[in-house]
């Protein structure tokens, strides 16, 4: 199982016996995909947590946050 955090508290994981190894946000079944597809297909954070309550707007944002740290610390200077 791999569980990925940010300062100390747990935001995603990917285990083989939840959804098949699938990221999903701590403490759910929820694909961290799953927020990226709402978000990419024009609603608001706010849909999302409404759908999905077992995602907490802490865990949703600390996921997005991780996010763009990861696509930053991998971009390339132009």
């Amino acid at each position: 199982m791999q569980v990925l955090t940010m300062t100390s508290r747990p935001i995603v994981n990917s285990d083989p016996g939840i959804l098949g190894g699938t990221l999903v946000f701590v403490g759910t079944r929820v694909p961290v995909k799953t927020l990226y597809d709402y978000l990419d297909g024009g609603a608001s954070l706010d849909e999302f947590l409404n759908d999905f309550p077992s995602v907490t707007r802490d865990q949703a944002i600390a996921a997005l946050e991780l996010g763009r740290k990861l696509t930053a610390a991998r971009a390339t200077p132009a």
